[in-house]
C-alpha cells in the first residue's frame, strides 16, 4: 500500500519535470509545432480554451500528441505491474486523470478556474515559465515555482469561450 503515495508523489514530479524541462525546455526551438508556440498561443488567445482539444486525434496537434506521449508512458510502466501493483496502478490512474483533467481544463475554462486555478495561472499570469504542475500544484509548492496570478475577471463559460474561438478562426 506504500506504492500508492509513492506512486501519487513520482507522478507529480514527473508531470512537472515533462512540463518544465521538455515542453518548455527542448521543444521551444521546434518551430510552429512546439508546446509554446501550439497550445500557449490558443490558451492566450482564447482565455484558456484550446480548440485543438475539440479535435484530439484529429490531425497532429498539441493533443494528439499529449494523447500519444502519455499512452508511451503508460506503456513504459505496465511491466512493474506485477512487481508493484499498487506504484503502478497508482502511476497508471495519475496518467488518466492528468489527461482528463488537462483537456476539461482546456474546454471548460470556468471549470479550469474554480478547479486547476495553478494551471489557469500557468496559462493566463504574466510569466508561464511557472506553475508547472497541471493536475495537482504539490511540485509547484514544494520547488518554489508556484506563482498566484492576479485574477481581473473572470474566465468566461465554456459555450460563450467556443463561439469566440470559432469566430477567431
Amino acid at each position: 500500500m506504500i506504492g500508492i503515495p509513492i506512486g501519487l508523489l513520482y507522478a507529480s514530479a514527473g508531470e512537472w519535470l515533462i512540463h518544465r524541462y521538455v515542453l518548455h525546455g527542448l521543444s521551444a526551438d521546434d518551430g510552429e509545432a512546439s508546446h509554446a508556440r501550439t497550445h500557449h498561443r490558443n490558451a492566450r488567445r482564447f482565455r484558456m480554451y484550446d480548440p485543438d482539444y475539440e479535435r484530439l486525434g484529429v490531425g497532429w496537434n498539441a493533443p494528439t500528441k499529449e494523447a500519444l506521449g502519455l499512452a508511451a508512458l503508460a506503456a513504459v510502466h505496465v511491466p512493474l505491474l506485477p512487481i508493484a501493483p499498487f506504484f503502478t496502478g497508482t502511476v497508471l490512474y495519475s496518467i488518466v486523470r492528468y489527461f482528463n483533467v488537462h483537456r476539461r481544463a482546456h474546454l471548460d475554462p470556468a471549470w479550469a478556474e474554480a478547479n486547476l486555478p495553478w494551471h489557469v495561472d500557468h496559462h493566463m499570469g504574466r510569466d508561464i515559465e511557472a506553475n508547472w504542475g497541471i493536475s495537482r500544484p504539490w511540485m509547484d509548492h514544494w520547488m518554489g515555482t508556484r506563482k498566484v496570478r492576479q485574477r481581473t475577471r473572470p474566465l468566461a463559460r465554456r459555450r460563450a469561450t467556443r463561439k469566440r474561438a470559432q469566430v477567431r478562426r
